[in-house]
Parts: structure tokens; C-alpha cells; sequence
């Protein structure tokens, strides 16, 4: 919105809590929810929310995805999803639509975290999806008309042992301060998903971590549960920004967030994880992303070069 002011294009906030807004320049008007405008068509909006269609169409255009497994939300027989476990023996268990990190369990290893897992997926509705886990690191590009604008790294929150505090009264701080730093957007849920990396080392919530020991509370390194950002821009591989470019385009998407594993930033080894329809901008600063979305929206109020 201070973007398009500061070019002259009328704002008009048509529902400040759902972040829905409305642009106008000469006979040109486009309604926005944050990222998300008029130009992105119902049926790219539909293959995002789809994991299982946005995977299909990974697969076709090239990208490298993870084999995966599709489960009905109604069936009770976990066999097929406990020898996908053996095979690979660590999986994500993540419903078939959704986002902001909702129902997803990273890192599953045993058959009762399976269950629970499933359990979690299942409340969300629809498919559940098993999916074999990809060891590195989380990283969003975004992609706006069909160029790169910006890539970061997402790195999962953590806590550090004081010997003083519980592990909930760390997560609790943890959380407070990542709503301060991002306006109330991240936060760091106390479920079970942040419980059962907890235990994993050897704590339970109200346990006291040793003095200087990092704990992982969340595998996933989504924003709003408490992941936070580190921009890898200049150090994108042409390999990833091939695969971010390819999946936008099989999507037919203007703009979105393409999620990848990565072993690192500047390396070619990657695969596809979701994408989103919606993704921050805010986030990438410094990069240019308001300026590419005004852009995209208004092509004619971009400045002339020079």
C-alpha cells in the first residue's frame, strides 16, 4: 500500500483485519488480499490448495518433487502408510490442503507418531498426504510475472536452556518476541507437533533444558509458527531459480511462494515442496518485492530507467 501511494495510485482498505485493499489508477482498479490479487485465477488458486494436484504438475514440468503417498481421511487401516515409513524411515505427514503450517508433522519415525500424525492431518479435512523427508534446508522463492524476485532461507525456532526456565516458559518467550518482530504473524504454537520435538530431546514441556542446550521445537520453518527468514537472494543457484520459474508457470500463477529442500542455497540439489498463493512480502526485505508487485499490478506506473 505505501508502495502504490508513494506512486500516486489511489488505496482504499476495504477490511483492515482480512487485509483485503483496493487499488485505483485512471479506469484501473484491483482488489487485493496481501499478495493475493484479482490477476491470480481461481483455477491456479485451486492447484495450490491441492497439494496432491500441485505435485502432479511438479512431476510434468520437471521439478524434482518426493515420492509420496495420498491417504483417504475415512480409512483406519495405517498398513500402506507404515511401509512407506519402513522404506524411507523418516516422513512428513501433512494434510492435502492448507496452509501456514496447519496439520503438518515433520520427522516421523515411529508408528505411534504416524498415527498421531494422521490424526492431526485428518482434522483439517480432506486427503492426507505421507511423503518421504528430505534432509536440508527450507527455502521460499518468490516469484512475480515470471521472474525471481526474491529467495530466503526458513529456519525453524528454537530455544537455548538456561537452567532456569521450563521448556514452555522458553517457547513462551520464544513466541512473544517473534509476534513483536513480525506484527503478530509468527508465533510458536504449543501443540502437539512442538510436544513431540520437545521429547524428542528427552524433555517434556515443564521440564528445565540444561544450561546452553538448543532444542528444535518445530522441523518446519514456516513463518507462521515461528520460522524465521534469511535472504539468500544473490546466492540463488540457477538450478533452483530454473525449478521456481517451471513450477510457476505450470501453475499459471503471477505471483507465489515456491517452498524447496535444499542442501544449500548456491547448490544445484533440490526438491519441491508446496506453493503458495499468498506469500509475504514484507519478509524479503531488502529485496524489491512491493516494488514487483505494484508492478505487476499498475505495469505503466513502474519508473522509467535511466
Amino acid at each position: 500500500m505505501d508502495e502504490a501511494r508513494r506512486r500516486g495510485i489511489g488505496v482504499e482498505v476495504l477490511d483492515a483485519e482480512g487485509g483485503f485493499f483496493k487499488l485505483t489508477r485512471g479506469g484501473r482498479s484491483v482488489v487485493c488480499r496481501e499478495s493475493l490479487s484479482e490477476l491470480t485465477h481461481a483455477v491456479a488458486m485451486s492447484r495450490c490448495d491441492d497439494k496432491s494436484v500441485t505435485r502432479r504438475l511438479m512431476i510434468e514440468a520437471g521439478v524434482p518433487t518426493p515420492e509420496q503417498l495420498s491417504l483417504s481421511p475415512k480409512t483406519d487401516d495405517l498398513s500402506e502408510a507404515e511401509a512407506f515409513l519402513q522404506k524411507h524411515g523418516s516422513i512428513v505427514v501433512k494434510p492435502a490442503r492448507g496452509e501456514q503450517g496447519r496439520g503438518v508433522s515433520v520427522g516421523i519415525e515411529t508408528r505411534e507418531d504416524l498415527k498421531a500424525a494422521f490424526e492431526d492431518a485428518r482434522a483439517h479435512g480432506g486427503a492426507v498426504l505421507v511423503e518421504q523427508c528430505v534432509a536440508g534446508d527450507d527455502l521460499r522463492v518468490l516469484v512475480i510475472n515470471d521472474a525471481v524476485v526474491a529467495a530466503a532461507l526458513r529456519k525453524p525456532p528454537q530455544i537455548r536452556g538456561d537452567g532456569v526456565k521450563t521448556a514452555r516458559q522458553l517457547i513462551e518467550g520464544l513466541s512473544r518476541r517473534r509476534a513483536a518482530a513480525t506484527g503478530g504473524e509468527s508465533t510458536v504454537p504449543l501443540d502437539a507437533e512442538t510436544e513431540r520435538n520437545v521429547a524428542r530431546a528427552g524433555y517434556q514441556l515443564d521440564d528445565i533444558p540444561k544450561a546452553g542446550e538448543v532444542i528444535r521445537v518445530r522441523r518446519t520453518a514456516n513463518l507462521h509458527t515461528g520460522g524465521a527468514l534469511h535472504d539468500v537472494t544473490d546466492k540463488l543457484h540457477p538450478a533452483i531459480e530454473h525449478s521456481a520459474l517451471a513450477a510457476a508457470r505450470a501453475i499459471e500463477i503471477p505471483v507465489v511462494g515456491v517452498d524447496f529442500i535444499v542442501t544449500a542455497p548456491d547448490a544445484p540439489d533440490h526438491v519441491f515442496i508446496e506453493a503458495n498463493e499468498r506469500p509475504g512480502l514484507a519478509n524479503h526485505e531488502p529485496q524489491p518485492t512491493a516494488e514487483r508487485f505494484i508492478d505487476l499490478l499498475f505495469p505503466l506506473s513502474a519508473p522509467r530507467k535511466t
